[in-house]
Parts: structure tokens; sequence; C-alpha cells
């Protein structure tokens, strides 16, 4: 039976503030989402920008683990290699100085780095916040037979002060999936595409605020944990 997913046509605030700015676009890897089934922000989410702008490639499974990828997938011949997990904690080894500032480093099963190519079939990303993304990686162990992508951003998220993160290089779902599809040979386009449309969600929030000055901003009760893991 095939897990459960999000239904993209139950759309979220994120996703009605901009949705004369979106057009869907299509690329070639695919993007499956492993999203804590407490998070589910219908308010600042970036998930659902993401379901909306790659809505061929993109796609939601909520719950807390999976017996393997193919399980996952649905795909018998589910290939490990050709997939990689962006989490950024549990690193099997020290990164090196030169490793420690790589806008996207891929590491192998070990932690051996490994370059962009071949192209990855697909991306898995886990959605919550730093301490559910921590619970996703520990119950799913068949995770470690993926590759890695650890992402060391240039620019702060796009979330500024609307969203407390816990350390600066904190980014969104959506900002750690559209570096990583660029370094996954999509164009940068996608990225750019991506990005520009996040930031106006964000600005129109913020003046949603400054209008309704009674209505706090969300914050994340889980923002604080030291413990590195996707956003």
């Amino acid at each position: 039976m095939k897990p459960p997913t999000t239904d993209p046509t139950d759309e979220s605030l994120s996703v009605a503030r901009v949705r004369d700015l979106i057009t869907p676009m299509n690329i070639r890897t695919r993007v499956v989402v492993l999203q804590h089934p407490q998070e589910r922000d219908r308010n600042l989410g970036t998930v659902p920008l993401l379901q909306a702008m790659l809505p061929n490639q993109v796609e939601v499974i909520v719950g807390l683990s999976w017996p393997s990828l193919a399980r996952l997938l649905d795909d018998g011949d589910a290939d490990a290699l050709r997939w990689a997990v962006l989490y950024p904690g549990s690193l099997p080894r020290e990164l090196q100085r030169n490793e420690q500032t790589a806008p996207v480093l891929r590491l192998d099963r070990n932690g051996n780095a490994l370059g962009p190519t071949p192209h990855l079939q697909g991306l898995l990303v886990l959605d919550g916040s730093w301490s559910q993304a921590k619970t996703l990686w520990w119950r799913n162990p068949w995770l470690l037979k993926v590759q890695r992508l650890v992402l060391h951003p240039k620019e702060p998220s796009i979330y500024g002060k609307l969203r407390k993160e816990p350390r600066r290089e904190a980014v969104s779902t959506l900002e750690s999936v559209a570096d990583a599809l660029v370094f996954n040979g999509e164009p940068a386009a996608v990225r750019e595409s991506l990005r520009r449309v996040f930031r106006t969600m964000v600005q129109r929030a913020r003046d949603e605020m400054k209008k309704s000055p009674l209505v706090p901003a969300p914050e994340d009760p889980d923002s604080g944990d030291d413990d590195p893991s996707e956003t």
C-alpha cells in the first residue's frame, strides 16, 4: 500500500499568498519530502510552495518511519546509490576545513566526498523542526544506505526575523532543496524562481502582520535545539 501523502489541492496559506506568481516548472530530479506528522505548517511552511511550483516531481509523505527506500517509493528496483538525503547531522566523520565551506557537499555512506556526477535520481528531505527531523533520521536507519548532501548556505534564510532559527546557516526546506537541485544539474533559473516566490511570500506575510498587530508571528517551539538537522 502506498504511504499517505498530502493533498496538493488542500491549499496552504503560504501558497494562497503568492498564487498569482506561481508558474509550475519541470525538472528531472525527483524530490520526496518525509514530513513529520506534527509539521503541518499551513501559515509559513515552504513545502506547499515546492509542491505548487514543482508539481510533477515533488511528493510529500507524512509519517515517522518506513521499512526501506523501496517501500517508501513503492519501487522494488529503487537504487539507494541514486538517492541522497539532505541531513547535516550525525556525519560519519568530521569534515575537513575546505569541506566546511563547500556550498553543497556530497558524501557516500562511509563519509567519503563525491563529485556532483553521476546525477542523482532523487532527493529525500526531512521536513519538520530540528528535533522532529532528528526523530525521522533515527527512526529510519535505512537512510544510512543512501548518499548524503550537506549544505553550507552562503546566505541567511529568507525568513529573516519572521521565523527564529537556531543558527545562521539554518534555512528553510525550500531553500535547501533549491540549492541541492542546482548541485544536481538542474537550471539555476529553478533556484532563482523558487527563492523569488518564497521571498514574496515572506514579505506579504510581514505586511499582513503589520496590518494585524494583535496576531503574533508563528514561532517554532523546537527552534532552540542545538542538534543539527534538516530544516
